[in-house]
C-alpha cells in the first residue's frame, strides 16, 4: 500500500471509511476490506459504529500492528470533563489501547482552536493516540492549530472531489508538511455519473469511481473510500496500477464550481474563505 508521509506519520494513502454505515453493514463489509488489502480504517464518535468496527476487526483476526485506525472526537465532547473521557470510551468501543490518529471532528463556533489542540495534545501525551490532526478546519484555523500544537498536526481531513477547488488548502498543506485526507470523494454519487470522468476512466480500463480516488491520491492526499457492497471493495482498492496524465488531472480540476461544496453544517463549519 502506498503511504503519505506527514511529519513522523506514514498514513496509508487509501482508507476505508464507515460514515453512515450501520453496525450490520460494518460487520459484513470489514472482512472483505481486510481480505482485499485495506488496513486503514476511519470512523468517528458521531458515526456510532466504533464498536461495530472494533468487533469486525477482532472477529476477522486483524493484527493490530498492521492497522491504521482513525477516529474523531465530536463537538459535544469539547470540554475539560469530556474530551479525554470520550477518547477512552472510543478506545473501549474499538477494543484497542490507542488509535493511530485522533482528530477534532469540526472546529465548531464554541471552543477556540487552541483549546481543541490542547486536548488533542493531552490525548497524545497520555498514550491514547500515536498522532493527532484536525478535520474541516479552514486555512487560518489550520495555521493556528499548527502554531499552538506541541505535537505535529499530521492531517486535516476535508471534503475533496473534482467539483470543489481545494488548491489553496493543498498549497498550504505542502507548505506546512500537513497531509490532507479527502472525504466525500464521490461527491455524493456525482463522480461515478460524470461523462467526462467516465471518458477518462475508459481510456485506462478503469471505472469513474477509481479515477476519482486516483485523482485524490495523485495529488498527494489520503483518500477515504466507502462502500457497503462487497463487490465494490476490490474496485475501490485497485487504483495503484495506473497514472492519470497531467492533462487528465487538469481536466478533472476543471470540473470545480463555485457551489461545489456539499458539506457545510451551520454551527460546525468555519468560514471556508478564511
Amino acid at each position: 500500500m502506498q503511504t503519505v508521509t506527514a511529519q513522523d506519520a506514514r498514513i496509508p494513502a487509501l482508507g476505508f471509511g464507515v460514515f453512515r454505515m450501520s453496525d450490520a453493514e460494518v460487520e459484513a463489509i470489514v472482512p472483505a476490506a481486510l481480505e482485499t488489502g485495506f488496513r486503514h480504517f476511519d470512523t468517528a464518535q458521531i458515526y456510532r459504529n466504533e464498536a461495530a468496527l472494533g468487533r469486525a476487526l477482532a472477529a476477522a483476526g486483524a493484527k493490530r500492528e498492521e492497522l491504521f485506525l482513525t477516529t474523531k472526537v465530536w463537538v459535544t465532547e469539547y470540554s475539560d470533563e469530556r474530551f479525554l473521557a470520550s477518547v477512552d470510551e472510543s478506545l473501549d468501543r474499538l477494543g484497542v489501547a490507542q488509535v493511530d490518529l485522533l482528530l477534532a471532528h469540526w472546529p465548531g463556533d464554541a471552543v477556540p482552536v487552541a483549546q481543541q489542540v490542547a486536548w488533542l495534545n493531552a490525548a497524545a501525551a497520555a498514550g491514547k493516540t500515536r498522532f493527532i490532526g484536525v478535520s474541516n478546519y479552514n486555512r487560518s484555523q489550520l495555521r493556528e492549530a499548527i502554531a499552538a500544537s506541541a505535537a505535529p498536526i499530521v492531517t486535516n481531513q476535508i471534503e475533496m472531489h473534482p467539483y470543489l477547488d481545494q488548491s489553496a488548502m493543498l498549497a498550504l498543506a505542502r507548505e506546512t508538511g500537513v497531509s490532507l485526507t479527502g472525504y466525500y470523494g464521490m461527491a455524493d454519487g456525482a463522480v461515478p455519473r460524470d461523462p467526462l470522468i467516465a471518458e477518462i476512466a475508459a481510456g485506462h480500463g478503469k471505472t469513474a469511481a477509481q479515477v476519482g480516488l486516483r485523482w485524490l491520491v495523485q495529488q498527494g492526499a489520503v483518500a477515504l473510500s466507502k462502500t457497503a457492497k462487497p463487490e465494490r471493495v476490490a474496485e475501490n482498492f485497485d487504483i495503484f496500477d495506473f497514472t492519470l496524465t497531467e492533462a487528465e488531472m487538469t481536466a478533472l480540476a476543471g470540473l470545480a464550481k463555485p457551489d461545489g461544496r456539499l458539506v457545510s453544517p451551520e454551527g460546525l463549519a468555519p468560514d471556508w474563505a478564511a
